[in-house]
């Protein structure tokens, strides 16, 4: 496979898995990826390439990724702030609001772990399953990574100017400010982790099926979580990601761990996104229901053959 496909791949993988296998929007709305696979896929490439050529892990891109989920929610959606995004009457921040940031706790903590964990991360570990042999070099030169900053600002800009143009709201200074500085932090700590992490040889490292199917597990008891338990959610939440991000840390630094690990993770992940699509409707859009579950199955279909591909590339066969 060439050095340019795989970032190909997670350019049009990032967005299709963020909006399209979440169920966010309906297979009628593909062609939205003109706007959203600059944006998603640009900003998925940045933060694999700028991780890949400091050779660093996935620390750093749990990181970017979350800076790239304030980012997107706070300036280009603003639904970080926005007590009626898009008029569509969603009441997100209703939930654990905390007037004083004027923020939703519970949205904030849901959303951005959205972006971390699945636009992002998932999307990254995806397409580096297809090419075990280049998933920790660098996929782009000087110029490729030119060409996806300059397609990610034209993503963010048009994403900018789409929501505007629905919905006037304009977040306070302060808030900007705020979500700006948090976004210049994350970014100085993703770049000042150590490149190499002392590993623990000894310790049990479950199997990848196993792995895959605790993420599955995790991924659908997040998504589960009913936004009306406020506080309560967002405490789910926060010991769901902790647990599941502690342990895949910690696993990843013993012997016996590998890609077809890493590949278990983000395969149990992208399939709590396809099932749960099933039981929830579009955000925008739509075609009808049986449109929609047509849809939902092509994505869910299109991540099983994805993860097949995958699991075939790995240098050692997944044990059953």
């Amino acid at each position: 496979m060439s050095m340019k496909i795989p970032a190909v791949i997670l350019f049009f993988l990032s967005p299709l898995v963020a909006e399209f296998l979440l169920g966010n929007l309906p297979i009628t709305m593909l062609p939205a990826l003109l706007v959203l696979a600059p944006f998603y896929g640009g900003g998925a490439l940045l933060i694999r390439e700028a991780v890949r050529h400091t050779r660093r892990g996935w620390l750093s891109i749990f990181l970017l990724g979350l800076v790239y989920g304030i980012f997107e929610e706070a300036f280009t959606t603003q639904s970080l702030f926005n007590p009626d995004y898009l008029k569509l009457n969603l009441h997100l921040l209703d939930p654990a609001y905390i007037p004083a940031l004027g923020i939703g706790a519970w949205w904030t903590i849901f959303v951005l772990t959205l972006h971390t964990v699945w636009s992002i991360a998932t999307s990254i570990a995806l397409a580096e399953a297809l090419v075990p042999d280049q998933a920790t070099t660098p996929w782009l030169g000087r110029i490729g990574i030119v060409v996806s900053g300059a397609l990610f600002v034209f993503g963010a800009v048009a994403t900018t100017y789409l929501t505007l143009k629905h919905d006037r709201f304009v977040a306070s200074p302060w808030q900007f400010a705020s979500a700006a500085i948090l976004c210049v932090a994350l970014t100085v700590a993703a770049f000042r982790l150590p490149k190499s992490i002392s590993a623990h040889p000894s310790g049990w490292v479950p199997n990848p099926w196993l792995a895959g199917t605790g993420a599955l597990a995790t991924g659908s008891c997040f998504m589960l979580i009913p936004q009306k338990w406020g506080w309560g959610a967002v405490a789910v939440y926060m010991i769901l990601d902790f647990l599941m991000i502690a342990a895949a840390f910690r696993w990843s630094q013993r012997e016996g761990w590998a890609g077809r690990h890493r590949l278990g993770l983000a395969g149990g992940a992208a399939l709590a996104y396809a099932w749960h699509a099933f039981l929830q409707p579009p955000v925008i859009g739509g075609g009808g229901r049986t449109i929609i579950l047509i849809g939902n199955t092509v994505f869910a279909l299109g991540a099983l053959v994805l993860l097949t591909i995958a699991a075939r590339r790995q240098t050692h066969p997944l044990p059953r």
